[in-house]
Formats: C-alpha cells, structure tokens, sequence
C-alpha cells in the first residue's frame, strides 16, 4: 500500500494540506481525479481553473497557484515547485519496475565484430551490423536496424522500427544526367543518456559523422539526415525533418512537424514552432514559426 506520507518522504515538497495516511492507488488524468479519493493528479499552472471541479483525490500543485483555489476538504494538496517533475518522479519511485532485465533477445543478430556490452537489453529481431559499439545500460527495442560502424553511448534507449546509420540522399548527375548516389562512408554516433522513440530514420553521414549529444531526445517519426548535429539537451519532436549537415545547438526545442533546410545552424536555446519551415539560420534564444519561418521575440521577453 501507498500513502502520501510514503510520497513526500522522498520528494521535494514546500507544503502539503490534507491527511498524510490517505492511500494512493492510480495516477491519472487532472480531469478524472474527483472519481476516487485514492487517485492521484497534478495540475499546471495554465489549467489552476481545473481545480475548482475537483472534489476528491490528491493533486500535486505549483507553489504559484492562489489558495483559493484549493478549497475541497476531501482534497489532499502537494504543492512543489515543479509539479509535472514531481509527478514524473512519484512515477519512477513508485509505479514503474525498477529493475530492467538485461538481456538479448534470441531472435536478435549481432555481428561477431561489433563490441556490444553485456548490460544491454536488445528486443526481437533486431540487427546489429558489423563495427558497432554500444555502451552499457542501452535498450534497444525490437525490429531495429543498427547499421555499420556506429557508436551508441550509455544508458541510451533506442524504440522499435528504428534505422540507424542508413545512407543518407545524396545524389549527383553523372555526364549522362542519370542520378547516381554518393557513397556515405561516416557514421553516427550517439553519446550518453539520449533517447530515441520508434519509426524514426538516423542517417550516417557522408564524411565524419551524424552527431547525436548528451541527453539530447529524439521522439517518434523523425528523419536526421546526413551529417546532422544535435546539440546536449534539445528536444527533436514528432514528424520533424532535420536536412543535412545542419547544426543544432544546446537545449533547443523542435516542434511537431519542423522542417529545416539543410546546412541550416540553429543555435543554442532557440524555439522553433509548430510546422515550421527553416530556410535560415536561427540566432540563440530566437523563437520563429511561421512558412517561411520567422522570429517573432527572444527567449524571456514578454
């Protein structure tokens, strides 16, 4: 059994309003919370009006939402500095299995000149082509494709249906203007703790190598083209195409459905919105959007 004293005994919190011996069994939706007296929510600070519907539950609340606004004696009130963190963390303390199995499916190949750690969790059927490294603690999901020569950190998780190290689109007219591929005889690599969701394309570059930095994350449907560089921290969201040998910066965030042109630099901090489309270099700090796309403030400002 779960208890909210079980919970703030190993999180951050500022205060807490409510009974402490109230068990804990589900975390859900903020919506769903008034449902059952033992579920568990959190509210942001744009959805404080949601607060006014729920009657029962507990919610983990910013240290910035007005006490009016928690006014249900039947409600139990967390209030942290970082609520979607919080919730995160009480996930991972007490929701998830804390143990992963390492392990390598039997369905799995791995080329005999590939150095593979032996604390790695690699799913069905995925190939593992010859000259890969990959670094302890990764987990790799099924049915993904690791081409040759590429160096996957630590603690990296990769999902299913993922190609890695491809040949990029190059191509050239030759004397009889037939189009023929460029050989790309780079790599990628791939440092410590980033993450890469499923169905997404990372190709090897030219010359050198497709960058991926620390703790950078990749979500699902992305194509990384050749040569491509992704800064410490940045976020690479659903459906983006990132062109070749374009540069990003530190802690940039990309946007559902982003394209950008290749040899684009996008440095570090920017926003890049929603679809849109990058046909210059964005500046540090920059937030653009729009078709082409656009700055429309800095970082900070109001």
């Amino acid at each position: 059994m779960i208890t909210i004293k079980d919970i703030l005994e190993k999180i951050d919190f500022k205060n807490f309003v409510g009974n402490k011996n109230q068990e804990i069994i589900a975390l859900v939706q903020t919506e769903r919370v008034n449902e059952n007296p033992k579920n568990l929510c959190w509210c942001s600070d744009k959805n404080v009006e949601n607060l006014k519907d729920i009657s029962k539950g507990t919610v983990i609340c910013s240290v910035n939402i007005p006490e009016k606004f928690m006014n249900s004696e039947l409600c139990n009130y967390i209030i942290v500095e970082n609520p979607r963190l919080t919730f995160k963390k009480i996930i991972e303390l007490f929701f998830v299995e804390k143990e992963i199995t390492y392990e390598i499916a039997p369905s799995a190949f791995i080329h005999a000149t590939s150095k593979v750690s032996p604390k790695v969790k690699i799913g069905y059927n995925v190939v593992i082509e010859k000259n890969v490294v990959i670094g302890d603690y990764t987990v790799i999901g099924s049915n993904t494709v690791v081409l040759s020569d590429t160096q996957i950190g630590k603690r990296v998780k990769i999902g299913c249906n993922n190609t890695i190290g491809g040949i990029g689109f190059g191509y050239e007219k030759n004397e009889n203007g037939a189009y023929e591929v460029i050989p790309h005889i780079g790599n990628v690599i791939i440092e410590d703790d980033v993450e890469i969701g499923n169905n997404t394309a990372i190709d090897r570059a030219v010359l050198g190598s497709t960058h991926l930095k620390k703790n950078c994350k990749i979500d699902n449907l992305v194509h990384i083209a050749h040569g491509v560089e992704i800064g410490e921290n940045s976020l690479i969201i659903a459906n983006s195409l990132i062109g070749g040998s374009t540069k990003i910066g530190k802690n940039v965030w990309v946007a559902p459905s982003v394209s950008i042109l290749n040899k684009k630099i996008v440095k570090d901090n920017s926003v890049i919105g929603m679809g849109a489309v990058v046909l210059k270099d964005v500046d540090e700090n920059d937030v653009v959007v729009g078709n082409p796309a656009k700055s429309i403030k800095k970082k900070g400002d109001q």
